[in-house]
């Protein structure tokens, strides 16, 4: 379901397994290849609310921190998609939703368990609009950034949360293989995103 025309194309998978890396370095590789192509960031590291737990050390991990970037997520995958021909983007709401759910002890049959449930049904309502999700593998070592401190040893049990919830919702996902370096890992995806119908020249 392109968003006005535009394919949307996301790199998925645990934290620091080199996907922000992967993203920019696609980018690059399409742009050369004249297609209007964008680059969507990771929303979390944008949200005033992340920032205030993460960097500040006041509160935690809550609901309204994971719509917030629920939210920002739609917003920019709308937003950037609007002129563009092609959009790569860091994460899926897929990984929003897992996160959550990994990160906060929510009673059942509470308001923020009814909100839960509405962002996965809604998860699998957006799934489409996704024409391919890649999925790394890789764990590399995290460099000092607060943004995964809290979640620092958490990549194996992140990682099967994530790839769990891709097959529970029933979006397809391709498996990068891992031990790759950076170049072999774009040429391996672009390769993969051909086969799938991308339209891949300007």
């Amino acid at each position: 379901m392109p968003i006005r025309e535009c394919r949307v194309a996301a790199v998925d998978g645990t934290h620091a397994s080199g996907k922000t890396t992967l993203i920019h370095a696609l980018t690059a590789h399409f742009r050369r290849r004249s297609v209007n192509v964008a680059t969507m960031d990771e929303p979390a590291r944008s949200s005033p609310f992340m920032e205030e737990i993460v960097i500040h050390g006041r509160g935690t991990f809550d609901l309204a921190a994971e719509v917030d970037v629920f939210a920002a997520h739609l917003q920019l995958q709308l937003r950037i998609a609007r002129n563009h021909q092609l959009l790569i983007a860091d994460k899926t709401i897929i990984n929003v939703l897992a996160y959550a759910r990994m990160l906060l002890d929510i009673a059942p049959g509470t308001l923020d368990a009814t909100v839960l449930d509405a962002m996965e049904h809604f998860c699998r309502a957006w799934a489409p609009t996704y024409d391919v999700v890649f999925f790394t593998h890789d764990q590399y070592s995290q460099p000092s950034d607060a943004f995964r401190a809290k979640v620092a040893g958490m990549q194996d049990t992140a990682a099967t949360a994530l790839r769990t919830l891709y097959d529970q919702l029933g979006v397809p996902v391709i498996d990068v293989p891992v031990g790759l370096e950076t170049e072999q890992r774009v040429a391996w995806i672009a390769r993969r995103a051909a086969d799938t119908g991308l339209v891949l020249a300007g």
